[in-house]
């Protein structure tokens, strides 16, 4: 390896290493922590993390935090690594509120305040300002961590307070807040909608906005991470009788949603984004409801038609299903509970 010149070590051995063996890296001299601190390193690192056998899941207890890695053959997780918080809290009342490419947005529950965190580098930034942005409530507000086309983090935040209603966004590159409108109807930014956690496909964002479970109104609405701009798209065409809730998981990078109907049996029907409408592409048997269903997330299909799941508490199940229809399904990695997150070990920075 003495014989190779820096640029291959860099770019063909190191933007291919885990993020805890980069930050080793730094250490051996001058040069190399200049270039494996530079953007252009970082983003190729984290593009080659970005695969399954990466994922590792991150849990907050009353007294601990701890990273485990995900077995996907017996839908378990390993030993745990404990991860002490580089920030001050308060017995460990910290939210997960979003995450992507190893960044989590994290809220300290005591103060409201918002944080970019990566728990593999233990880097975080506060989000947080003197005129009020940056600090969240819990069951009104919305917020997503996203990337756009320049590459610049954001942190889309909605929020929803007793006579305060307004759209906000953060960048990471400028570090700082505005505002910016939301032209869809006023009324589903009202605390009378509940806002799902979002998708990310293609540039979009993708929320399901409901008025209540039972016999409500439905909707998707989607916000183009680039244009800014938010428009609605209608929900499929579901019984309203019964509980009715839809998931939206980024197949491929195609969307597609999981819509649930029904009281003592449920029926599940597998829909697909086409343009703006969604299209079903298969229905599932009826099955008895799921005892924790309104507190899971579907989270993974693997190629033998198992549905992979978990709570909001990190315990996992699975869905077992005829295996045809779901062949060509791959891992997705959408999952985001306030007390856990699946997550990729990466070097991206909450900060420029």
């Amino acid at each position: 390896m003495a014989d190779l010149p820096v640029h291959t070590i860099v770019s063909e051995i190191l933007t291919r290493v885990p993020a805890q063996d980069v930050g080793r890296s730094k250490s051996v001299c001058k040069q190399w922590y200049a270039v494996l601190s530079t953007q252009d390193f970082v983003r190729i690192h984290c593009s080659r993390s970005l695969v399954s056998s990466n994922q590792r899941l991150l849990l907050i207890d009353d007294l601990t935090c701890s990273v485990h890695p995900i077995i996907f053959q017996s839908n378990d997780y390993g030993p745990s690594s404990i991860v002490t918080f580089p920030f001050h809290h308060q017995n460990n009342v910290v939210s997960i509120l979003s995450h992507l490419n190893g960044l989590l947005c994290v809220c300290l529950n005591h103060t409201y305040e918002l944080l970019l965190w990566n728990p593999t580098t233990t880097a975080f930034k506060r989000l947080s300002t003197p005129d009020s942005h940056g600090f969240y409530i819990n069951n009104l507000d919305v917020v997503v961590l996203y990337v756009d086309a320049d590459d610049d983090y954001k942190v889309l935040h909605i929020k929803r307070r007793s006579g305060v209603l307004g759209v906000y966004v953060y960048s990471r590159e400028v570090d700082f807040w505005r505002n910016i409108p939301f032209i869809t109807r006023q009324e589903y930014l009202s605390p009378h909608f509940n806002w799902s956690a979002s998708t990310f496909c293609d540039g979009t964002l993708y929320f399901t906005v409901c008025k209540r479970w039972l016999g409500g109104t439905n909707v998707v609405i989607c916000f183009d991470v680039n244009s800014e701009q938010f428009k609605e798209i209608s929900f499929p065409p579901v019984p309203s009788t019964g509980m009715v809730q839809g998931v939206l998981v980024n197949v491929k990078n195609e969307l597609h949603m999981f819509a649930s109907t029904g009281m003592f049996e449920m029926i599940i029907d597998l829909w697909t984004l086409q343009g703006d409408y969604l299209i079903k592409v298969l229905s599932c048997p009826p099955i008895p409801p799921i005892s924790l269903s309104l507190w899971c997330d579907i989270t993974h299909y693997v190629t033998n038609g198992n549905w992979f799941v978990m709570n909001k508490l990190g315990k996992l199940f699975t869905i077992e299903m005829d295996t045809n229809p779901f062949e060509c399904f791959y891992p997705v990695t959408w999952f985001r509970g306030f007390k856990g997150a699946v997550f990729v070990e990466t070097i991206v920075s909450p900060s420029i």
